[in-house]
This record gives C-alpha cells, sequence and structure tokens, in this order.
C-alpha cells in the first residue's frame, strides 16, 4: 500500500534571540508619560501654583470676603468706575497702535536696510531694561512742563496713553520679529511671478503666518497695560475721575486699609485681562483658518 502524508499549512517561523543581543524596549503607549516626565511636571506644576494659581485664588477669595453686596458696591463707586473704564479703554487703544506700528517696525527690521538699523533694534529693548519709575522720570522730562520738545501733556489723559504705549512697544516687535526672519521668500515670489500685488501677497501668504505672533504680543501687550503703575505717577497727575488708573485704586485702597476692596478691583482687571486674550486667540484661530 502507499503511504499517503497530508501535508498541512506551513509552522510559522520561530524567532530565536542571539543571547548577546539587548532587548528591544517596549514601545511607550502614545499619552503616557515616563517616571522622568512624571516627576518634571509635578515640579513646574507645584511651581506655577506656588508663584500663580495660589496667589490668584488667594486675591479672589479676598475680593469676596465682605460678602457679594461689598463687592458690587466696590465696583459701582463712581470713583472706582471711571478709574477702571479709563485703564481698559487706554490699554485697549495702545494695544491696537501696537499692532499695526509693532507689526510695521518688525517688518523694518527683517525685510528692509538702513542706517541705523542695529541701534533702532537695541534701543527697543530699552522698555524692558529700563525701570519703570525711570521711565516715568524720562516721559516727565520730555513730555511735562518743561518739555524742551514743546509738547506738554502732564496731568492729562494723554500722558496715561503715552505711558503705556512707551512700557509696551517691545511687545509685539519681539513676538513677530523672529516670526517673519523665519519664513521663506519662495511663497511670496511664487504669487508674486503669478501677478499678485505686494498688499494681495501680504494679505494672503505673509499675514496667517503672522497672526499668532501678533496675537500673543497683543495679549502681552493689553495685560501690561492695565496693570501699570510706576511710569504713570509722575506724569498724569492722578486726578479722581479723570484720569485715575486702576492700579492706583488698588494702592489707596490697601493704604486705606481695605484689602478687600483692592482685591475686588484686582479681580475685574484680572477677568477682563482673561477675557480679552480668550477673544485674541479666537480671532487669531479664525484668522488663520481663512487664510
Amino acid at each position: 500500500m502507499t503511504q499517503t502524508s497530508v501535508v498541512g499549512p506551513p509552522s510559522a517561523p520561530v524567532e530565536t534571540q542571539d543571547p548577546g543581543t539587548p532587548r528591544k524596549r517596549r514601545a511607550r503607549a502614545p499619552g503616557r508619560l515616563g517616571a522622568g516626565s512624571t516627576l518634571g511636571l509635578g515640579v513646574t506644576m507645584i511651581w506655577f501654583s506656588l508663584l500663580v494659581l495660589i496667589p490668584l485664588t488667594a486675591v479672589l477669595a479676598s475680593a469676596v470676603s465682605g460678602g457679594w453686596s461689598g463687592f458690587w458696591d466696590v465696583l459701582t463707586n463712581p470713583q472706582t468706575a471711571s478709574a477702571i473704564r479709563l485703564t481698559v479703554f487706554e490699554a485697549m487703544g495702545v494695544t491696537v497702535v501696537n499692532v499695526f506700528m509693532g507689526t510695521a517696525l518688525a517688518w523694518m527690521l527683517v525685510r528692509d536696510r538702513f542706517f541705523g538699523k542695529r541701534v533702532l533694534d537695541i534701543v527697543i529693548d530699552v522698555p524692558f531694561a529700563l525701570p519703570t519709575i525711570v521711565a516715568g522720570l524720562v516721559l516727565l522730562a520730555l513730555y511735562g512742563q518743561q518739555s524742551p520738545l514743546g509738547i506738554n501733556v502732564a496731568n492729562t489723559r494723554y500722558a496715561v496713553f503715552l505711558a503705556l504705549a512707551f512700557v509696551t512697544l517691545p511687545f509685539v516687535v519681539r513676538t513677530v520679529q523672529p516670526v517673519l526672519e523665519s519664513l521663506e521668500r519662495d511663497t511670496e515670489e511664487a504669487a508674486a511671478s503669478l501677478g499678485a500685488s505686494r498688499l494681495a501677497t501680504f494679505r494672503r501668504v505673509v499675514l496667517p503666518s503672522l497672526v499668532p505672533a501678533i496675537a500673543a504680543g497683543a495679549a502681552l501687550s493689553f495685560a501690561r497695560a492695565i496693570s501699570e503703575y510706576c511710569s504713570l505717577v509722575l506724569l498724569y497727575g492722578n486726578l479722581p475721575n479723570r484720569n485715575e488708573v486702576a492700579s492706583v485704586r488698588v494702592l489707596t485702597y490697601i493704604e486705606n486699609g481695605d484689602k478687600a476692596a483692592a482685591a475686588a478691583v484686582a479681580s475685574i482687571l484680572l477677568v477682563v485681562a482673561l477675557v480679552v486674550i480668550v477673544l485674541l486667540d479666537v480671532i487669531q484661530r479664525r484668522l488663520a483658518r481663512r487664510g
């Protein structure tokens, strides 16, 4: 008789590993942190909480320590309401000016060549390095009653705008400048070769890349403006219901021993800053999406 053998499917080859070959590490699941990353995250969150979260929580708790009626009485006080309105409107105006002028300055520093360019690039950082009280003294000497330029804005609302514009000047410039430097010129040259005007090229090609940086600089500018104090005190006069700013109202409440009222004003400035930052983020995302 002839024997028939049944042939089954070929078996999978058995992998053998050389004892001297190191084993491969199992791939970490996406989204999981290693031991080092977990430790780093914990340390940074503790540091962030000590510097930001806990103090902010303390301010908000102090603001309502006298009850919501006391909180509302502080905000509806005519002098306090006038100071908050002036601060917010002046900060918004300065931010709008910085968006246009800061972007223009950044464009000049990156794309143009002119005499004194390096000096201008250094001088732009002066408001960062200069103590704000010294900035107020400089502004008073240039735009005060004895101004060598013949421009006297002391004790007026123009002094508030001038001081805020001085201390917030570098923010938009320094956020937009590195983005401009990293942009490739090939896309702009291609758009120009297809007949696009310089304005259309800037609006459709360059601006979408700059919008996130402009929004970040605008948010920093606004947040700095609504909290400014030292550069104002020598120039603007601190006249109640005329040119008094919110930071001075906070100081006045603290000097009078009313910490709850001071915290109430500070909490309003905090909420306004957060709202503006969120709005700027939403606007820049929509503009970037439209291209």
